[in-house]
């Protein structure tokens, strides 16, 4: 809805109000003549139509009143749309616009375009939902007052975008794939609409190295989808998930598209953690994972993205090769680093570690630690099924 209305006004909050106002006239008229066939096309049009109103009230007060307005805001370019032909990626696109931080750009398409809660694009940040509030805020303010308008960019002004859209297909994939809040681990919706986008984005810029690397990562990684939990909803680990359901096909063809990125010779952080996930896919067990292979992936996936999760990711790798004191060593080092505070996977990895090496006390206390900070409800039974796990045991 939203990407059709902006195509309209040529502004992306006008469109957000015609879209909002959309919604408040069919509470009204949906609860006057019922819900019609197709809701949807109700809406889109309804907003369109506010759209239109708000073009032709422009249109008027620009003829009355030439005087107060300037010549360079008279009416929006008129969109290239050869350049990118889905909806939705063509919004993404025009959202990522340079004159915005890099962070603000992808924070503000995944709450405006991709409908992800503020709060679970401040977890996706690291931050709390107020700081993120914020900073969309400001983010919105600094496009009205720099008359950034809403122009889908041409084909030669792809690349230089191109790297802030694969941060918001990435990250929407992650918030889908374990979902920061509610009762259920994955929202299916927001993983189907990530794996969409990066096989359009493909389609679209195929020879790029980085989108193969995105879109072989969307699909090893969701290779596994219906093992990642069970019949009761129930979080299932790697180490524990039926192998045999993996989806084959899906694993195959993310194979291929990733090696189709490393034979460009121009690997980034993307091809690497699709790297990181063939290894995983292609493992007959847990155990016989080529742990040290991955070890060395990690350290050039540091080198090319130096964030801390990646450094927490690492730690499990290492484990399994250099031991648990190895690897709590380094998870030591990123607590006194403290950008990971609030971060409940540093405290669940730890006790993982913990537990492992026979530490059953010290596990514990990571696993309250951990459930302290985890607001979805799968993980929480998961981490409460651990804990209870690390209690001493039942008399004779």
């Amino acid at each position: 809805m939203l990407a059709a209305t902006a195509r309209v006004t040529g502004d992306l909050d006008v469109a957000e109000e015609c879209v909002q106002d959309a919604y408040v006239a069919a509470l009204d008229a949906w609860t006057r003549d019922g819900v019609p066939h197709k809701p949807g096309a109700w809406l889109t049009t309804t907003a369109r139509r506010k759209a239109l109103d708000v073009l032709r009230r422009d249109t008027v007060f620009r003829a009355k009143m030439p005087m107060l307005v300037e010549d360079e805001a008279a009416a929006p370019e008129e969109p290239d749309e050869e350049a990118v032909a889905d909806d939705r990626l063509r919004l993404i696109f025009t959202c990522c616009h340079p004159a915005l931080a890099r962070e603000a750009q992808v924070a503000l398409t995944l709450r405006l375009v991709c409908g992800v809660a503020t709060g679970d694009v401040a977890h996706a940040f690291l931050v709390p939902e107020t700081t993120m509030a914020a900073r969309l805020t400001r983010a919105k303010k600094k496009i009205t007052a720099a008359r950034i308008p809403y122009r889908v960019p041409g084909a030669a002004e792809l690349p230089e975008r191109l790297d802030a859209v694969l941060s918001v297909v990435h990250l929407l994939y992650t918030t889908g794939h374990t979902a920061p809040t509610g009762a259920d681990l994955v929202r299916a919706d927001l993983v189907d609409r990530a794996l969409h986008l990066a096989r359009t984005l493909h389609a679209l810029m195929p020879d790029e190295p980085e989108v193969r690397g995105l879109l072989g990562l969307l699909l090893l990684t969701d290779a596994r989808r219906a093992t990642r939990t069970d019949a009761d909803g129930r979080l299932v680990t790697l180490e524990e998930q039926d192998r045999s359901r993996w989806d084959r096909a899906m694993i195959d063809e993310g194979r291929r598209v990733v090696l189709d990125a490393f034979r460009t010779g121009r690997v980034g952080r993307y091809a690497l953690q699709a790297a990181i996930a063939s290894l995983h896919a292609i493992a007959p067990t847990y155990a016989d994972t080529d742990w040290r292979q991955l070890v060395g992936l990690y350290d050039e996936l540091l080198k090319a993205w130096p964030s801390p999760v990646v450094a927490l990711n690492r730690t499990v790798a290492l484990a399994m090769v250099d031991g648990p004191a190895a690897a709590l060593a380094e998870i030591a080092a990123l607590e006194r680093d403290g950008r990971l505070d609030g971060y409940h996977y540093l405290p669940a990895v730890k006790a993982d570690i913990l537990r492992r090496d026979g530490r059953t006390a010290e596990a514990a206390a990571a696993y309250r630690a951990a459930l302290d900070l985890v607001d979805n409800d799968a993980e929480r039974e998961y981490l409460n099924r651990r804990l209870i796990g690390t209690g001493p045991p039942a008399p004779p």
